[in-house]
């Protein structure tokens, strides 16, 4: 199988044949001439879905992937939580299933999503924020119904102030005689309707799209059971299109990808490839049992001093060694940990931030208490508490 990696530090004794399901190794490294399509086996009887017509494949988004992610490693990571991590990834592809990742803020668990679709070249993630007052709605599709009035309005009105020669009624008599613009003049609702990033997913692709439901924690309590149903399923409809089917069986609409759109039958949204879908949550609250059961779920602990350092290189790659040298990196990771733990947890973009001020060539040997201090700032709590005190 393309894409194999060398056996994890610490599973080197163990015979790697129980690694041969994999089709996502965590290596990082993108599949060479292969594809998830050609890696990717049937789906257990219930979790298969036949939507169509299929629909193109998704655009590429290397440089936003890039943005999160940094630089392609040039050498396979190993430890024994990458090796769960690429475990219950390999179990979700297989069994088609969501998968729920849990730990701390900053503990790198959206970027799975992004690393997901690096590997497996999957093309831009399609990312769902939740906040307190999203809706499941918001999440397959968005319509504009007042903007659709407001536009059939100003055609009505426009129809009525031009005769049917296009001459305009200046002087009120009535020479120019207004009509009703027919229905096929009107604005297609088409054109005022969006799938949103769940809606998208589930579009009839023929290769997995990677989905990011990104702090399902701080949503309603009803929304992880609204979930249910469209993951059971694999599919949704419309109302608006229902109803519209008569005289526009197909419609065609806008969907999360920009620039894109898609053809929807009758009003029904019917997966062909069920998504990859990474849900995080950094346990505000406990989820549904019905909901649990229906997902995988892994636990991301705090990246360790090995991971810190391959995360530091890959964002900031020759910058986090110059001028100071990889002491400095190697120096301000331990100090992270320390001040993590002492903390209450702080994020790896904050030891990003701190790193590349660090390396940046602004604070000379002899500034070095600034540096100091501005590190100490930038390395608060994120809870908010104790933002006053120092530990070096």
């Amino acid at each position: 199988m393309n894409g194999a990696g060398n056996p994890a530090p610490g599973t080197a004794g163990r015979d790697t044949a129980d690694r041969r399901w994999w089709i996502y190794r965590g290596t990082g490294q993108p599949l060479y001439d292969t594809s998830l399509g050609e890696l990717l086996p049937p789906p257990p009887p219930w979790r298969r879905f036949t939507g169509g017509p299929v629909v193109d494949p998704p655009p590429d988004d290397d440089e936003e992937i890039e943005r999160r992610l940094g630089r392609v490693p040039t050498s396979s990571p190993g430890s024994e939580q990458l090796r769960r991590e690429a475990d219950m990834v390999n179990a979700a592809l297989l069994l088609r299933r969501p998968l729920l990742v849990t730990g701390r803020p900053g503990t790198g668990k959206s970027s799975l999503a992004y690393r997901i679709s690096r590997e497996l070249r999957l093309g831009r993630v399609l990312r769902w924020h939740i906040t307190s007052r999203t809706t499941l709605r918001s999440g397959l599709y968005e319509y504009d119904a007042i903007g659709r009035v407001q536009d059939s309005a100003a055609l009505r009105t426009l129809h009525r102030s031009y005769g049917t020669g296009g001459t305009r009624d200046t002087d009120g008599t009535g020479a120019a005689e207004g009509r009703e613009p027919g229905e096929d003049e009107l604005p297609g609702i088409g054109d005022y309707l969006q799938l949103g990033p769940l809606g998208t997913a589930l579009l009839p692709h023929e290769i997995p799209r990677v989905l990011l439901i990104d702090e399902l924690d701080k949503s309603d309590q009803d929304l992880a059971n609204d979930l249910l149903g469209v993951f059971e399923e694999g599919r949704f409809t419309i109302p608006e299109l229902v109803r519209a089917r008569r005289r526009h069986p197909r419609v065609t609409v806008m969907t999360d990808d920009p620039h894109r759109t898609a053809e929807i039958v009758d009003g029904v949204v019917t997966c062909r490839a069920f998504p990859i879908v990474v849900i995080t949550s950094n346990g505000e609250r406990e989820f549904p049992p019905a909901f649990l059961r229906r997902c995988l779920r892994l636990h991301m602990p705090d990246p360790d001093h090995a991971q810190l350092i391959d995360m530091v290189t890959a964002h900031l790659g020759e910058a986090a060694r110059e001028p100071a040298g990889p002491s400095r990196a190697d120096e301000l990771v331990d100090r992270f940990l320390r001040n993590s733990r002492e903390r209450g947890g702080l994020a790896v973009d904050q030891l990003l931030n701190a790193v590349f001020l660090a390396t940046s060539g602004r604070f000379p040997g002899d500034d070095e208490e600034a540096l100091e201090d501005l590190v100490d700032a930038l390395w608060h709590r994120l809870d908010g508490a104790g933002a006053e005190s120092r530990t070096v």
